[in-house]
């Protein structure tokens, strides 16, 4: 049964706007000789006569216009008269000028498309040249135009998309050889992995190529790519667009399983922005990682988002650990519990009463943690989350990733925190890294690349698990998984088994996120999926396809 947690603000607040009158004093007789709209032009700065400027939306004619006479200055190499088109002259005047240059582009062809609004859409086809090789290359892009404030012309928003849509702030579209050399990804069986048969790990193998291509025996080969800024390469890692020639692979070996992340790319398929991590909780080792859709944000290690009662293992290993609970002891969860000025309510107004705090945990009742919230200091959580858990420290796992935030908040804020609302913030690899700390009695930081291959240094938590907490938190996610929330999604795994669900409710949305978090045997996993609803019914049966897969 789903218990959750509705608060309302007891007391209330005010907010104050303040605004400002202008106006205007005319100063030496009585203003009769003057035209009211000289009047207006003074007050706006303009010369008296000055005709109006033009506001309002944009007409189709002034959008494909403007559209049209930039892309013929551009095809025509003339980058001054295109830039002055622009809203930013300057910086368009430079990149048009670099563009050709640095990409090795020849005979540029533009192609508009209709408009759609204030966008156009062009195709743009040209002739590399690089060296002795001539291949030609083509792709799509837009433009938009829009008003200038000051002249109300029509003027392109300048942006690198205009030039490729690839093209972010900073990047620089290049033809030469590679910064490094292509890799062949193989999973810790020796399987390869590629885009075409993993198509969720498509940024995962870029990242990989540019983090650990040097570490490798492979050569570079040419390549038209997309080069990241240094400092961005960490989160935006480069990206080949076109291979001239290739260049010799070098094997790298990763800490994936082809199996389990085929099964993962499969739970999550058709979930809208669904996403999941499985680990080996003896090791850190990554297994899977995978997201729907397959392309974009890799929420699974990036993403930033409340964990709902996942959260709760942290909240239970702190209140074990300080004396305040045990499995077996009493802890009866209330109908209501105010904290702060804020009134925390469960669902349907619900409670458990004379129960134990193993019963409140398994039946994930909120008001059984936020009542503890009293008894403790604000910064209680966020040295349990970080010193046992590891959860905000600086991961070094091989790929960019999110290593969780639980920061330090007081009253109500802090009281949230614990059934992970406030501002605690974590993904899948996080709260799969925490049943994998219950299962294994302790932390070790996720990597998907053996630190080995670069020497680099993972995370450690400064404090080791108790092993009675461990125990105990043991026990109660076995009862969560064998007679609490997460039973259905867990029914029929044999071996040793636990679980955690959650759902975090989040502002604006009809339904909340659902997470849900397990381990079986040496294999732990997470999943959420959002604005869906409970995580035993919704996020579960993602993580039970993951484990089933071990």
């Amino acid at each position: 049964m789903r218990r959750e947690v509705r608060y309302g603000l007891i007391g209330g607040a005010v907010a104050l706007v303040a605004g400002g009158v202008g106006g205007y004093t005319l100063l030496g007789g009585s203003g009769d000789d003057e035209r009211p709209q000289q009047v207006r032009a003074a007050q706006d700065g303009k010369p008296a006569g000055a005709p109006a400027v033009k506001s309002g939306p944009l007409s189709a004619a002034e959008v494909s216009g403007t559209a049209g006479k930039f892309l013929d200055a551009w095809k025509a190499g003339a980058a001054d008269k295109a830039a002055a088109l622009t809203d930013d002259a300057k910086t368009a005047a430079a990149a048009l000028t670099a563009y050709p240059k640095q990409a090795h582009f020849t005979d540029l062809k533009v192609t508009p498309g209709k408009a759609t609004g204030d966008k156009v859409a062009y195709t743009v086809s040209t002739q590399i040249a690089y060296k002795d090789m001539k291949v030609p290359f083509s792709y799509g892009t837009s433009l938009t135009v829009k008003r200038d404030a000051e002249t109300g012309e029509p003027r392109v928003a300048w942006a690198p998309s205009v030039l490729h849509p690839k093209l972010g702030k900073g990047d620089v579209l290049r033809t030469g050889e590679s910064e490094a050399p292509p890799i062949k990804a193989v999973d810790r069986n020796g399987a390869e992995l590629t885009k075409e048969a993993h198509p969720a790990l498509a940024g995962v193998l870029d990242s990989l190529r540019d983090k650990f291509g040097k570490k490798t025996d492979g050569k570079p080969g040419i390549e038209v790519f997309v080069d990241r800024p240094d400092g961005d390469k960490a989160q935006r890692p480069d990206e080949t667009l076109k291979v001239l020639s290739k260049g010799k692979p070098g094997t790298l070996k990763t800490t994936l399983d082809a199996k389990v992340q085929a099964a993962a790319e499969k739970a999550v398929k058709g979930k809208p922005k669904a996403s999941a991590v499985a680990l080996k909780p003896s090791t850190g080792e990554i297994l899977a990682l995978a997201n729907s859709p397959e392309k974009g944000f890799n929420t699974a290690a990036q993403g930033s988002l409340a964990p709902g009662s996942t959260m709760k293992i942290v909240t239970a290993s702190m209140l074990i650990d300080k004396g305040l609970t045990a499995p077996d002891k009493p802890h009866p969860c209330e109908k209501f519990v105010t904290v702060g000025g804020w009134k925390f309510q469960n669902l349907n107004e619900s409670e458990i009463k004379n129960g134990t705090f193993a019963q409140s945990f398994a039946a994930s009742c909120n008001n059984a943690f936020i009542s503890m919230a009293p008894k403790l200091k604000d910064d209680d959580l966020t040295k349990q989350a970080r010193d046992v858990f590891g959860i905000g420290l600086n991961w070094q796992t091989g790929i960019p990733t999110f290593d969780g935030a639980v920061p330090v908040q007081s009253d109500a804020q802090m009281a949230a925190s614990l059934i992970g609302q406030g501002g605690v913030r974590m993904n899948p690899l996080t709260v799969a890294s925490l049943a994998a700390t219950v299962q294994n009695g302790g932390f070790h930081q996720p990597y998907i690349v053996a630190p080995s291959v670069d020497g680099r240094s993972l995370a450690k938590a400064p404090r080791s698990m108790k092993p009675d907490t461990a125990s105990a938190l043991k026990s109660l996610m076995k009862l969560t998984a064998t007679s609490g929330t997460a039973a259905e999604a867990m029914s029929g795994l044999s071996g040793d088994i636990g679980a955690k669900t959650g759902s975090a409710e989040v502002d604006g949305q009809e339904k909340p996120n659902a997470w849900f978090t397990a381990y079986r045997g040496d294999m732990a996993a997470a999943a959420v999926v959002p604005a869906s609803g409970h995580g035993g019914s919704n996020a579960g049966p993602v993580v039970r396809s993951i484990l089933s897969a071990g």
